[in-house]
């Protein structure tokens, strides 16, 4: 299997942007358009668990549109042939004074790239201060 395919990170990456430019915009239609639609998809989430599409669906529907902006700390993108790729990012949000990290396994679909999966948790311990 053939690991960074060049063109396969590019596509993937764009993907990667995308969700994150709609993300902190809290473009709700972008956003479930970038998940898989499938009951076998699932999101778990700082505070929240959730299985299947819909769930998601109605997660985001519901969200406050407010903090969400952050800074990407780390972006870690890997694919594994042509239609597999994972996402890995630490980030900070401005308010807050814990690091997140944010894992989405992407998967190539007759309608694109869409996350089948994805994670997102808070660390523990507050982040270090700059010198």
């Amino acid at each position: 299997m053939a690991i960074n395919l060049p063109e396969v990170v590019a596509e993937v990456t764009a993907a990667f942007e995308r969700y994150e430019r709609a993300l902190v915009s809290n473009d709700v239609d972008v956003l479930d358009e970038l998940f898989w639609n499938s009951p076998h998809t699932l999101r778990y989430g700082a505070t929240e668990n959730l299985y299947g599409y819909d769930a998601i669906c109605a997660f985001r529907a519901a969200r406050p549109a407010k903090g969400l902006q952050r800074e990407l700390l780390e972006t870690v993108i890997t694919t594994y042939g042509h239609d597999f790729a994972t996402a890995n990012v630490e980030f900070q949000r401005a308010s807050a004074t814990q690091a997140g990290r944010q894992s989405q396994t992407w998967m190539r679909t007759p309608q694109g790239w869409r996350v089948v999966a994805a994670h997102v948790s808070l660390l523990t311990s507050p982040v270090p201060s700059a010198c």
